[in-house]
């Protein structure tokens, strides 16, 4: 289980499970990109009060669990994060701009739980970490 953030006058345990779509839904995410894209993720970490537990990933979408602390309301975490990733994956990997139109990486939208009363930390943490193990599945007629 994650640890308390403790600071002056508070002691929190916020984790969320965020999931981002590349834009058009392009497969531009390679094994050598996830792990850039994890290296990104601590760099992060070292910055902002915002800490990755668990980072999944599959060709066309990206999951993260993270923990964070109340100043650093859900929108402002999620813009900072798109921002961030999406400006050093493209200076890191330049291969992706050849998959995705007019240098977007990220949609506009994304997906947004909190961890607790419904799911808990562990079932987040294997689903996430599960990521990348493609599944196929039959056309249905």
């Amino acid at each position: 289980m994650s640890e308390h953030i403790l600071k002056r006058h508070n002691k929190t345990l916020l984790l969320y499970h965020f999931f981002f779509p590349l834009k058009y839904r392009k497969s531009a995410i390679t094994k050598d990109i996830g792990e850039g894209l994890k290296q990104i993720c601590l760099e992060i970490s070292e910055r902002y009060e915002v800490h990755f537990i668990e980072i999944g990933y599959e060709s066309k979408h990206v999951h993260f669990l993270v923990q964070s602390v109340p100043s650093y309301p859900v929108s402002k975490m999620i813009r900072m994060l798109k921002s961030i990733t999406a400006k050093q994956l493209f200076q890191r990997f330049p291969e992706i701009k050849a998959k995705l139109w007019h240098g977007k990486l990220w949609t506009s939208g994304f997906y947004a739980n909190t961890v607790g009363q419904y799911s808990n930390e562990e079932v987040i943490r294997a689903y996430v970490k599960n990521q990348g193990i493609e599944k196929e599945y039959p056309l249905c007629i």
